[in-house]
Formats: structure tokens, C-alpha cells, sequence
């Protein structure tokens, strides 16, 4: 396993001065950046061999959100490699040594040239150990876009919400999901399905669907294909 320790940053709380589910999803994000950084698979390798990852789908599980400038430990490790895909799982433990919140994700390796699944290279599967999955509920099904639907006036992506790679950033699309929720409640539980990605100036039109113990958010384009497609429980 991968970790590192940091302290919650007055730059990942909300009001009541808890680590929001943003944090969380951040803290993941630059702890499987560090591990393969310190593995010498990070951007350095796959900008000269024309790859990258790109995140498919992850689900998010807190317990509890910590508090303001509480020590806590981020961990990763990957379980699993297809051909053209990876498995990895995520922590994130309090100062109590406690389980805050853990994931699942799946990432898929592509091509950065022709934008299309490619063969996992031998040094990175080589670079990786791979190590049990947590013990976590793990998904069957994609996510299904069911209950009463609202739609929402759409946006344009902004510059400050792309990532390295000139689409948008994993986690902006949670956060743009996020903004459709009523502001007492309280995520338990966040899966996130990627489409396909967003760049600068794409309008995004959002529709909120009413489900069972939370909420489902679609993000798509006019023609209705999907971004991405995230969904809230408590």
C-alpha cells in the first residue's frame, strides 16, 4: 500500500469546519498521483510513451468527514489489472487510525494520440504490487437513471475546471453534480460514471432525478450524451 499523512486543510472544509466529500476525492486523486510518481510511472513515463489514465467510474463510502486540522492518513493500492484496465482502492483513516471513508475505482489506459484503449505496458504492470481489494460493497450494474427528473439551466466549462490533460477534472464533475443538492443533506455515498469528456466552452446540460435515499445527476451534452453521471445517497 501507498500512503502518505497530511492534516485537513481550512481549503477542503465546509462551514461546519468538516472535510467536504470534494477533500476526500481530492486527497484519493493526488495519492494515486504520488504513487506512481514515486513508482516512475507518472506523467513524465506516460507523456514520453503517449499514454495516460482515465478514471471510468468510482464509488466513494465516508463514514465520517473529519475535522479542520485533524491528522489524517491517505492510502492506495491497486487490486487488479485487465489488458487495457486498472482496479484501484482507496482509504482514508482519522487520527484515531479509524476508516473515514474508502473507494473503488476503475481506470482505463489510453492512448493519448488516438484517444482509444491501449495494452497496459510491462513496466507499469511491472512497477505496481498488487494487493487484496478492501472489504467494501463493490458495484454490479451501472448506474441507472430512474425516479422523477428536473432539468437545470446549463453552463459552459470554464478553464479553472480542466485538468492536465485539457478535459475536465474527475472531481469537477462531482462537483457540478454537488451544487443540484439540497444544502442539509448529508452524502454517505457518491458514484460517478465518466462518458466521455468535457473541454473548454462545451456546454453542459444537467437534469436531477429523485431517487430512493438520495439523488442522480446526469451531465450531458445537448444532444443528451452523457458526460458523466454521478450519483448521491446518505
Amino acid at each position: 500500500m501507498y500512503e502518505y499523512d497530511s492534516r485537513v486543510r481550512l481549503t477542503e472544509v465546509d462551514e461546519n469546519q468538516k472535510m467536504t466529500l470534494m477533500g476526500i476525492l481530492n486527497a484519493f486523486q493526488d495519492c494515486s498521483t504520488f504513487h506512481s510518481e514515486d513508482l516512475g510511472v507518472g506523467m513524465a513515463y506516460l507523456t514520453r510513451k503517449r499514454r495516460m489514465w482515465v478514471l471510468r467510474s468510482w464509488k466513494i463510502v465516508v463514514a465520517h468527514y473529519p475535522k479542520l486540522a485533524e491528522h489524517i492518513r491517505v492510502g492506495t493500492w491497486p487490486y487488479a489489472f485487465d489488458k487495457m484496465t486498472g482496479r484501484r482502492n482507496f482509504r482514508l483513516l482519522s487520527q484515531e487510525g479509524e476508516l473515514a471513508a474508502c473507494a473503488d475505482s476503475m481506470w482505463v489506459y489510453m492512448d493519448m494520440e488516438r484517444m482509444r484503449p491501449a495494452r497496459v505496458d510491462e513496466d507499469v504492470l511491472e512497477a505496481y504490487t498488487l494487493e487484496p481489494k478492501l472489504l467494501m460493497e463493490y458495484e454490479k450494474s451501472q448506474i441507472t437513471l430512474l425516479g422523477q427528473m428536473e432539468e437545470k439551466e446549463p453552463f459552459s466549462v470554464h478553464s479553472y475546471q480542466l485538468d492536465v490533460n485539457h478535459h475536465v477534472n474527475n472531481g469537477q464533475y462531482v462537483q457540478m453534480a454537488r451544487e443540484y443538492l439540497p444544502k442539509d443533506f448529508l452524502i454517505g455515498q457518491m458514484r460517478a460514471e465518466y462518458k466521455k469528456p468535457a473541454v473548454l466552452d462545451d456546454v453542459i446540460y444537467p437534469k436531477v432525478f429523485t431517487i430512493q435515499d438520495g439523488y442522480t445527476v446526469l451531465l450531458a451534452d445537448k444532444e443528451e450524451r452523457p458526460y458523466a453521471v454521478v450519483e448521491f445517497k446518505v
